[in-house]
């Protein structure tokens, strides 16, 4: 009974923080929060939870702020995410369900992302070596010119123009339409591109034809635009931390720049955790210290070939945060899986 009252405590200090971005004093705690249980109970929780570790005293004066450890504990204590209202649900799907392609899909994410949490957002683009191949289609535009299209599974369109040297007719697009698809279509980015470097380097003369159209699938197959590209947005929400500015703000506004650093916040992308939450230190950069990451990973059917997620200073709203995360990463991975 005790623990619970505690952690109850604990709670109340979390969300008051976060909503007042002032220490919590026991008096309020008792006046907001109808404990049932007297100030002088509360004073000597929150005196436990300080020898803990779970909540500072930044002033002699003052009243407690949470720590690292007492932000994990409050993550870790959530029965459930907190559930999205439908107001924010209809605001997700009317966004998300007009987009167009991938890179509208991952646009559109993040201007979400960061409106719902009103967190800097991060959307890692899918990459690249783990797609397979959906389709390939030719596109004839002219007797001699061909639009070669690869669609890969994680919704990603790479589109290529081909001259060729000779006109083609419809059987002879046809026939190639069905020879490129038989050898690549279903198959590991890796996988398909061997085996259509294997049409062409066999012994034996190879079509003109053939040979263009393989070789603009190579050059979209090995683009590796997507493999470290990430969107980033939300920025601006960062001047409601003006009080941390140096401690929180300046360090996340420099990493901004750094995608390397911000894919690496963000972490592998795995289906094994639907939320990854990590709290200040936990991060794995020092001087990210100060600051939060809520992640998740999307993409078509059970497997996660990127993540999105927000970042922020660690005083932010996590059950808002990890709800509108989960949300928009289940949101985007049916749209990629109906693509």
């Amino acid at each position: 009974m005790q623990e619970e009252r505690r952690l109850a405590v604990l709670r109340a200090i979390v969300e008051d923080y976060v909503a007042t971005e002032e220490p919590v004093g026991s008096k309020a705690l008792v006046e907001r929060h109808g404990l049932g249980v007297s100030p002088a109970t509360v004073r000597n929780d929150m005196a436990a939870l300080e020898d803990e570790g779970y909540i500072t005293q930044p002033h002699t004066s003052a009243g407690r702020v949470p720590t690292d450890k007492g932000y994990r504990l409050f993550v870790d204590r959530l029965t459930t995410v907190k559930p999205m209202s439908q107001a924010e649900k209809r605001a997700i799907a009317s966004l998300l369900d007009g987009a167009v392609d991938l890179d509208d899909v991952v646009q559109r994410s993040v201007r979400l992302l960061s409106q719902l949490t009103r967190q800097v957002a991060i959307v890692q683009y899918p990459t690249l070596s783990r797609s397979t191949v959906r389709h390939i289609e030719l596109v004839a535009l002219a007797p001699s010119r061909l639009l070669v299209v690869l669609i890969l599974s994680t919704g990603r369109v790479e589109q290529r123009l081909v001259e060729l040297s000779d006109d083609l007719d419809d059987a002879a697009i046809a026939e190639l339409r069905a020879l490129v698809n038989r050898v690549a279509n279903g198959e590991v980015i890796a996988e398909a591109n061997a085996a259509l470097a294997a049409l062409v380097s066999a012994d034996g003369p190879v079509a003109p034809a053939t040979q263009a159209v393989v070789e603009a699938l190579l050059d979209a197959m090995s683009d590796h635009r997507s493999d470290e590209r990430i969107l980033v947005g939300g920025a601006a929400n960062l001047a409601r931390y003006g009080d941390s500015f140096d401690s929180a703000v300046r360090p996340l506004l420099e990493a901004l720049e750094e995608h390397v650093v911000l894919l690496k916040l963000l972490g592998e992308a795995t289906t094994g955790e639907p939320i990854t939450v990590r709290i200040g230190h936990e991060g794995p950069y020092q001087q990210l210290a100060s600051t939060s990451v809520v992640a998740a990973g999307y993409g078509p059917g059970e497997e996660a070939f990127a993540r999105l997620g927000i970042v922020g200073p660690t005083r932010m709203d996590y059950p808002g945060s990890m709800a509108a995360v989960r949300a928009v990463a289940r949101y985007v991975s049916r749209i990629l899986d109906e693509a």
